[in-house]
């Protein structure tokens, strides 16, 4: 299962501060160069998606959800989804065990 929220928010210090609170570890910045793409797979942990700068855009059984600066997708452990960029793309990742 999936949620995607448009918080706004773009700071990574008030980002990893949010996280934190919520339990989340191995919270870090990743990059992607445009037209980046990653095939269908899976986390064992709860994922979190942030973007910082660009559009993410990922597609899981639920649908596409297309992230741009501010919003922030969770997904629950084992959910099958690819992703893939639009242009350099700036990302928060971080994972949490249920």
């Amino acid at each position: 299962m999936s949620r995607l929220e448009r918080t706004g928010i773009t700071d990574v210090e008030q980002i990893a501060a949010i996280l934190r609170e919520e339990g989340y570890g191995e919270i870090f910045v990743w990059r992607d160069a445009d037209g980046s793409r990653y095939g269908v797979h899976t986390h064992p942990y709860r994922e979190v998606r942030w973007v910082l700068e660009g559009t993410l855009v990922i597609v899981t059984e639920e649908g596409e959800f297309r992230l741009g600066p501010g919003d922030r997708l969770d997904a629950s452990p084992l959910t099958p989804h690819s992703a893939y960029v639009i242009g350099e793309t700036r990302y928060v990742c971080a994972s949490r065990m249920e």
